[in-house]
């Protein structure tokens, strides 16, 4: 993770701006349809946790990036240029002008994990270089910009709790909801979004209905029993790891789900308390995970 020190390091340098890249995690997923160049059609409750990534970017005479933190080897075998946080870079340039950057990304968030990692990167860095031309988050050639890196990129470059439809790319408010204490929990096994889709069995479901607005953990918690996960099932056949993790946290929780295609996975509680105390009862258990207690819409 991003150090006291490494944070008053890049702070101290003049040209340096440091931003959040935050999990982004599906509260709900249902699958509604497939189009017919195959992409899967989708009805998504999204918000966003206090745990995060850090991005740091700074003017430089050629593109680069230096990948520090707890997760950084999960990415030590991938080409750097590759990174989808400069390739964000690159293709905000080719938008909108600019000159190369350098970008210091310390990796707190698992990789492959369901929580939009990468793409929340990205985001940030488009934010970042937004911020410094003045252009609006919500800039539609931004946004275009964003969706060329993937679909989760839109989304994240939002940043707040958000219904997602179409492929990921037609976003709307997310009914009110009150910040939620949480727990997120990765058993350290990747997960092929593809293979989950090729495990998936039946037929689509229907976009899901929700109240206006969600008063506390307990309202939220019975939305999201209804609601559901349609790639849980899938994902379990794929990695049986994340029904250890499902019946783990819902020993505790008030609600217990998982995010996106997983292996994450989620503990909805009524307090900060419970879910450190249920955080550090797990890290104890389960030593291999990574266990993380957070607010989500916080």
């Amino acid at each position: 993770m991003a150090t006291a020190a490494d944070l008053a390091a890049v702070r101290a340098v003049g040209p340096w701006r440091l931003a959040r890249a935050p999990a982004k995690v599906n509260l709900g997923l249902r699958i509604v349809g497939r189009r017919n160049d195959g992409y899967h059609l989708l009805d998504s409750l999204i918000a966003f946790a206090t745990v995060a990534d850090h991005v740091a970017i700074a003017p430089a005479e050629a593109d680069a990036i230096v990948i520090r933190g707890p997760f950084a080897a999960g990415l030590a075998q991938d080409d750097p240029s590759d990174n989808l946080a400069l390739t964000a870079a690159r293709c905000f340039r080719s938008a909108f002008g600019g000159g190369p950057v350098s970008i210091r990304l310390w990796k707190r968030l698992p990789v492959a994990a369901g929580i939009g990692g990468g793409s929340s990167d990205a985001a940030a860095v488009l934010r970042l270089l937004a911020s410094d031309q003045g252009i609006d988050h919500q800039d539609p050639a931004l946004l275009a910009v964003a969706l060329s890196l993937g679909a989760d990129t839109p989304m994240c470059l939002r940043g707040t709790a958000l219904r997602a439809s179409g492929i990921g790319e037609v976003l709307e408010a997310a009914p009110a909801l009150p910040a939620l204490p949480a727990v997120l929990v990765n058993p350290g096994v990747p997960v092929s979004t593809p293979s989950v889709f090729r495990a998936r069995q039946g037929g689509f479901s229907t976009r899901a209905w929700l109240h206006s607005k969600y008063d506390d953990v307990t309202d939220v918690a019975g939305a999201l029993h209804i609601f559901g996960n349609d790639l849980t099932a899938p994902a379990i056949a794929t990695a049986p790891s994340i029904g250890d993790v499902l019946a783990a946290l819902g020993a505790t929780s008030r609600f217990a789900g998982m995010s996106g295609s997983g292996a994450t996975c989620f503990g909805l509680f009524d307090s900060d308390a419970e879910a450190q105390q249920a955080a550090a009862m797990l890290q104890r258990a389960r030593p291999g995970w990574w266990v993380a207690a957070t607010r989500l819409n916080g």
